[in-house]
């Protein structure tokens, strides 16, 4: 995912995929706790999607004020 797709976006999708990631993110951490995670890069991944989105939510209240 990369930023410039995010910032096509609308504000209520990036809150939709946030949750999504989050979500995504915690269940990968259980995963892990439980020793079934297979790719141990997925949990980065998905950390820096969260940044990424997080950061392009950021940029709009920006603008917005």
């Amino acid at each position: 995912m990369e930023a410039s797709e995010l910032r096509s976006k609308t504000v209520k999708e990036l809150d939709e995929l946030l949750l999504a990631l989050l979500r995504e993110h915690f269940n990968l951490r259980v995963q892990k706790a439980n020793d079934q995670l297979n790719r141990h890069t997925q949990i980065r991944l998905v950390k820096r999607n969260i940044a990424r989105v997080k950061t392009i939510l950021n940029e709009n209240k920006r603008v917005a004020t």
